[in-house]
């Protein structure tokens, strides 16, 4: 910038927090893993042998653990998907799956939370599914917690529990395609980096919320992840 010029505005940084330090994982990219647990498959009646599929939400979709929520608009049924989330440290594209786990900077835990109605709507029309799966507050996501630490996760119970009681209760031993296997797969359809977040697709269970619904995610390892009543309201 040359001297005299001066920013017309400047846009925030998108961070997660690291989890037992004082630093933050600047979010460049978010993906998601469209059905890799195969009871998810089944609950939607979708083909049982179709591989998993990926899509995008912008990455200020992203919201910190605790953060006040807002009931969305245009939809009654905004539904919840408790997921694993990988965080890269580093990228390539046509990575090997044998050196995929080596560009992993940590793991947290996060929702996918969509607009079902939108989201279907726009499937019956042959549409992208962006209105229904891409909007404000839609990836609510824990700190990330480095590899070094938690190790990488491939077993363990996945839950969410939805005013107590249990409504996702899987195993991340479950999915289709493992986190190396994934990130394999994604690389030869984008070039990743360091900043990139992969959301690894939810168990079955999957449901509606209500305004004021209290959820709570957990992983073993991982923080909990909660969306409390009191940080929900109306948008």
């Amino acid at each position: 910038m040359s001297a005299g010029q001066s920013k017309v505005f400047s846009i925030p940084e998108i961070t997660l927090p690291i989890a037992g330090s004082g630093q933050v994982f600047p979010v460049r990219r978010v993906y998601c893993v469209g059905r890799n647990y195969l009871e998810h498959i089944r609950e939607f009646g979708n083909d049982e042998r179709e591989p998993p599929f990926f899509f995008a939400k912008h990455r200020d979709c992203i919201v910190q653990n605790g953060t006040a929520l807002r009931y969305p608009s245009l939809t009654s049924n905004y539904q919840h998907e408790l997921e694993l989330v990988v965080a890269m440290k580093s990228g390539g594209e046509n990575i090997a799956k044998e050196d995929a786990l080596g560009h992993v900077f940590g793991y947290g835990l996060g929702l996918d939370m969509t607009r079902r109605d939108l989201q279907m709507a726009s499937r019956k029309k042959e549409q992208p599914w962006e209105i229904g799966k891409s909007f404000d507050q839609s990836a609510p996501c824990t700190a990330i917690v480095p590899a070094e630490t938690c190790g990488h996760l491939s077993k363990g119970k996945i839950q969410l529990h939805v005013n107590g009681a249990l409504k996702q209760d899987g195993d991340l031993a479950q999915m289709i395609w493992n986190v190396a296997e994934t990130i394999a797969a994604l690389s030869t359809q984008v070039g990743l980096a360091a900043g990139d977040l992969i959301f690894t697709g939810t168990p079955a269970g999957v449901a509606a919320c209500k305004k004021g619904d209290t959820l709570v995610g957990r992983v073993e390892g991982l923080p909990e992840l909660k969306r409390s009543e009191e940080h929900t309201s109306e948008l």
